[in-house]
């Protein structure tokens, strides 16, 4: 007896819940069907979204926005361990003229404290060992640290009133990457995929680079870029350095492309079979990632290789990028990822998380990322891209306006602060040259435009022509959605 025959008769003796309710009638296996895609409106075939998401397409996303989107696709490079604002973008003179005086509680008002430093008896306030300057035709103030940056001030809006509810970093991770702190839930760039479907069938709509940071710094884990409960298809791929871009792609020693291909066929004939008895919907999503990775095959390789890229490009980006795996060549490879119409590019960049040390290690932070972020912005305003892609900068908190444990002028720390810190965006539908936000003389209270996580992640979903109180999947018998029931877009930001 053949696998096909044995995988028949198998599934044909299992009596599960699923399988029953498919028997009685086609309405009853329709209606389990929708029940299991999370589609209300499949039933009716309505793409309408007035609390519920519309019929899938044929690539398992919903396929097309709510209204006419401003942005086509989103690299977000993110800067994990939580930069200090106040060392790069948001500049506090009263810091320098209380040097060494304990934060006035007034200030601090009782707020939550991690446990490096509740048990400090004095909160010393540390002013930048670095200079800021003004800059653009906005006069804007910028580090000494970001001089690449500052050249680019006038295509950016800083916003630095943000604040977030997570003072730990992998809480705090976490909801910027899937609007809760807990894991489980499907991440930014799979709801992206999910709402948008991709306009490459022949790469991932969501890619993940890691960028070499740090050593020993702050671990990330595959949850932040996983599908959580949407269809597995739309989990963040990551593509690495080297000649083996992504794990098991490449046919094993042995196996040919027409092989793979007969593997294939014959394999989606028995996954057909299973399916028909079943109606379990991951199947289908799983049959669709073995043919999205045979066609990256081919894709995979093409797109990661930098070779060709001329000697200006590499100057632009710095002498790093021609190293693989450095933050640098991932914002190269990000360029061309969007280039082939990938949706959403998170490229992750550790060694942010300076307790100790700060003024010596945010130096060489800085350093690794100023220019390649800010070639990022002029490669793409370059090629036309800019006024279709969004850039999105930033970390998942900021940094405390009193030094942890000792303070000297040469040496002193941060400790972690949810209340307040600086990101920044660029490009499709934002304002050019914008400070948005402002926090008080220290840099630890938001005294003016507060933008909470959720209000970011409803702007850049407003930004991509999606609603996100309408972009939802039901799960459990709960309706989910990023924003889950917070978030509103914040409209100044928008051009």
């Amino acid at each position: 007896m053949n696998a096909y025959n044995e995988l028949e008769n198998h599934v044909h003796e299992q009596l599960s819940r699923r399988n029953f309710l498919s028997k009685p009638s086609l309405g009853l296996g329709a209606a389990a069907m929708a029940s299991l895609l999370g589609c209300d409106a499949a039933l009716s075939g309505s793409s309408v979204t007035t609390g519920a998401a519309p019929a899938l397409t044929g690539d398992l996303s919903l396929g097309k926005p709510h209204f006419a989107p401003k942005a086509k696709r989103v690299i977000y490079l993110f800067q994990s361990g939580a930069p200090s604002q106040l060392e790069l973008f948001d500049y506090k003179p009263k810091l320098e003229a209380m040097w060494g005086q304990d934060l006035p509680e007034s200030v601090r008002q009782g707020q939550r404290l991690t446990g490096m430093t509740a048990g400090q008896s004095k909160f010393p306030l540390a002013a930048s060992a670095y200079k800021f300057d003004r800059y653009g035709n906005n006069a804007m103030w910028i580090s000494e640290l970001m001089p690449h940056t500052a050249r680019i001030v006038d295509e950016v809006t800083f916003i630095r009133s943000m604040h977030t509810e997570a003072i730990n970093h992998d809480p705090a991770i976490t909801f910027f990457q899937t609007g809760s702190q807990q894991g489980g839930r499907p991440s930014w760039g799979s709801w992206v995929s999910y709402g948008l479907g991709s306009d490459n069938q022949n790469l991932p709509s969501f890619v993940v680079l890691l960028s070499k940071g740090k050593p020993g710094d702050q671990p990330l884990y595959a949850k932040l870029w996983s599908n959580g409960f949407l269809p597995s298809i739309h989990q963040g791929v990551v593509f690495r350095s080297g000649p083996d871009p992504v794990f098991y792609l490449n046919n094993p020693e042995g196996i040919d492309t027409s092989s793979r291909r007969r593997m294939l066929n014959s394999l989606a004939k028995l996954q057909q079979a299973q399916f028909e008895k079943i109606l379990d919907p991951e199947i289908s999503y799983r049959m669709a990632q073995y043919e999205m990775a045979y066609r990256m095959q081919t894709a995979v390789p093409e797109t990661m290789d930098i070779s060709g890229e001329p000697d200006y490009i590499f100057d632009l980006y710095g002498e790093d990028s021609r190293q693989p795996g450095t933050f640098a060549a991932n914002c190269l490879l990000a360029r061309k990822l969007i280039e082939k119409d990938v949706k959403f590019v998170q490229l992750y960049h550790q060694g942010w998380d300076q307790h100790g040390n700060l003024p010596r290690d945010i130096q060489t932070m800085a350093k690794s990322v100023d220019q390649a972020s800010a070639a990022l912005i002029l490669d793409l305003k370059q090629r036309g891209l800019l006024d279709e892609t969004l850039v999105v900068w930033g970390g998942e908190f900021g940094r405390g306006a009193y030094s942890q444990g000792k303070l000297t002028r040469d040496n002193y720390g941060r400790d972690h602060h949810p209340k307040s810190f600086t990101i920044w965006m660029a490009g499709a539908g934002v304002k050019k040259g914008l400070v948005y936000g402002e926090t008080d003389d220290f840099g630890y209270n938001v005294v003016k435009d507060p933008v909470h996580v959720h209000d970011f992640q409803a702007t850049v979903m407003h930004l991509l022509g999606i609603d996100h109180e309408q972009l939802i999947f039901k799960h459990q018998g709960r309706r989910y959605r990023l924003t889950d029931v917070h978030g509103h877009v914040v409209k100044p930001l928008l051009a």
